[in-house]
């Protein structure tokens, strides 16, 4: 376990939660991990980038669908692993992945229980954005050149798939003010401004942890 600055940021879809992260990253001169954390994770466990992509954020509870999945896995032997559902191998893998970027650099990780995943991580920052359901939708709009209704329905589906993953998962509930440091509603203060308070709350608690160690 190391002292690099985590930022974690949790994300109702359309918030423009992983834009906020970008730009904090660049801020702040560290990475962010999004998408780029399902091929670092497919690299290390072996298992096929593909998988990781088709159960980002999605749990299963399809036993046959995982049994049939589970054959494309590879690169661990242990008995209990290989018998462990294909959607479960996925999390593990990166729940690891995401253990050792903090052990490794300071970042910033958008979504996949990244805050659960480095719960007992010192400077590890938890954020959870959220956005006024107009701005959802206007930003899902121009995001997919859809129209009204249909990004509605987007927003609608996709926070479905994060909740019942993260609830799936870890033991905390998506969303709930209490499984975070810090929510913010960009809606009220736009995305550069969610990005200032992100990195003032952050030099205060990395400050704070300094002073009472």
């Amino acid at each position: 376990m190391s002292g690099n600055l985590v930022i974690t940021i949790g994300r109702q879809c359309g918030s423009s939660g992983k834009v906020i992260g970008q730009k904090l990253a660049e801020e702040l001169g560290i990475k962010c991990y999004d998408k780029e954390l399902l091929t670092l994770a497919a690299k290390n466990s072996g298992i096929c980038e593909e998988l990781f992509k088709t159960h980002d954020e999605r749990p299963t509870n399809s036993f046959l669908y995982s049994l049939v999945m589970d054959s494309y896995s590879m690169g661990y032997t242990t008995s209990g692993y290989m018998d462990m559902p294909i959607n479960h191998k996925i999390f593990l893998a990166q729940f690891d992945t995401i253990k050792q970027l903090a052990d490794q650099e300071s970042c910033v990780i958008v979504g996949r229980c990244a805050d659960y995943a480095l719960a007992d991580y010192p400077n590890v920052v938890t954020t959870f954005i959220t956005a006024d359901d107009k701005d959802r939708i206007n930003s899902l709009k121009e995001l997919y050149e859809v129209d009204d209704a249909k990004a509605k329905d987007i927003m609608i589906k996709t926070d479905k798939k994060r909740i019942s993953y993260y609830n799936y998962y870890s033991n905390k509930k998506w969303g709930d003010i209490k499984s975070y440091d810090l929510c913010l509603n960009r809606s009220a203060v736009g995305i550069d401004g969610a990005v200032k308070i992100i990195r003032a709350f952050a030099e205060a608690k990395v400050a704070w942890n300094k002073a009472n160690r």
